[in-house]
């Protein structure tokens, strides 16, 4: 089994027993693993288990292990901390949020056993809980995130050349989540390449965002940029240094202009079925984001290849408008993608108050993930989907019997 694969195992944090358990049931060699059946869980247990900081729902007898999902919950994780020990049956239907097909799939990741029924209408002894808190580590809950065996790729294998094989299917099978990272080549320096700290981001282009924020600003202070002088030098009109935060933030919007824009139109694409090397450039590009959003080491743009379409985009503008100009606002875009990129990887991995500007946009993110992949393409603000026509509609709610 590739090591990256063991990542996921520590992100319930500290609360440990819930968080530890086997990934997807497999062993190195490709095979699957002896997996005993699920077990069965008394009320004590459970209560027991929720007592000691892990976070275990019910869905009609069903037990879930969310203890490594809370903090990653769009709802926050204090809602989940409160149902911790309950039935979520109701919960998953609504109001206020009737949870999709796909959040439901990936609640079945987190399926560990059943609840004893007998142990529901019984009186819960504390000694029995105390007890049961005592339990050897030996009993600590394991789940299987895929099921390899009835999977449409081979997940003990780099999964970059074999998306191409699936044609028709390959839509259905990238929009269904699950929560594991993915391995996309055979070569671990290209694997290498692939993956990306949040932080590389910042660390590599808030520099350069620096840099060039002065020295568009002192070039301005010179006086000699002037704005339609290579057509008119009579009616040309010049730029002054106090007209820089103004295009800086011009820049800005235009990035979240072109965020939406690639979003929709590249990283959306509908490869054809037939063509094998258009399915895998668009794995490469999002599907893999799609099929694994939780993959911290992919949630940011790798400074290599984003170098290369900067570059391009700087190219551009030097064309359309004059240097100075053309650099002023390429800086302010530049600053745009660097928060972009940030708020991405929040939006997965962050847990923003309630009620606040982030936890609105996380809710909404998530819902483009889980629910509405041909809707909700603004990242970093919605204000884009509005006269596009792709807003993500409020729910209406109508319980169902």
């Amino acid at each position: 089994m590739y090591a990256d694969e063991q990542v996921r195992a520590e992100r319930g944090g500290g609360t440990g027993r819930g968080a530890e358990r086997h990934r997807d049931g497999t062993g190195s060699g490709g095979g699957a693993m002896a997996t005993a059946g699920p077990r069965s869980f008394s009320a004590a247990e459970v209560r027991a288990r929720c007592a000691r900081g892990a976070c275990l729902v019910s869905c009609r007898r069903r037990l879930y292990d969310l203890s490594g999902f809370v903090r990653l919950h769009p709802g926050g994780e204090q809602l989940l901390r409160r149902r911790a020990g309950t039935d979520v049956s109701a919960a998953l239907d609504g109001p206020p949020h009737r949870h999709s097909e796909n959040a439901r799939r990936w609640l079945e990741q987190y399926y560990v056993g059943d609840i004893d029924e007998q142990s529901l209408s019984e009186t819960v002894d504390e000694k029995e809980v105390v007890a049961a808190a005592q339990t050897p580590e030996q009993t600590d809950l394991c789940y299987k995130t895929v099921d390899v065996e009835t999977d449409l790729v081979d997940w003990q294998k780099p999964l970059l050349w074999q998306v191409g094989y699936l044609g028709e299917k390959y839509d259905e099978w990238v929009h269904q989540p699950v929560d594991r990272p993915i391995r996309l080549f055979h070569s671990d320096f290209l694997e290498f390449l692939s993956k990306t700290a949040w932080y590389v981001v910042f660390m590599v282009w808030t520099p350069v965002v620096l840099y060039l924020s002065w020295v568009s600003y002192t070039s301005l202070a010179q006086g000699n940029t002037r704005l339609f002088s290579s057509f008119t030098t009579e009616y040309s009109i010049p730029v002054h240094k106090y007209y820089f935060p103004f295009i800086f933030l011009l820049g800005m919007i235009l990035w979240s202009l072109l965020e939406y824009l690639i979003h929709r139109f590249v990283f959306h694409m509908k490869p054809p079925a037939s063509n094998y090397y258009l399915i895998t450039l668009h794995f490469l590009l999002h599907g893999q984001h799609h099929k694994s959003p939780f993959d911290s080491s992919r949630l940011v743009f790798p400074p290599v290849p984003a170098a290369l379409v900067i570059g391009f985009f700087y190219g551009v503008l030097r064309l359309l408008l004059p240097e100075v100009l053309g650099l002023s606002v390429f800086v302010g875009g530049l600053c745009g993608y660097v928060i972009y990129d940030m708020m991405h990887y929040y939006l997965h991995y962050g847990s923003p108050k309630k009620g606040t500007y982030l936890y609105g946009l996380k809710a909404y993110h998530v819902k483009h993930h889980f629910e509405h992949q041909k809707s909700g393409f603004g990242i970093s603000t919605r204000f884009w989907d509005y006269p596009f026509g792709t807003l993500i509609p409020e729910e209406t709610f109508k319980k169902e019997d």
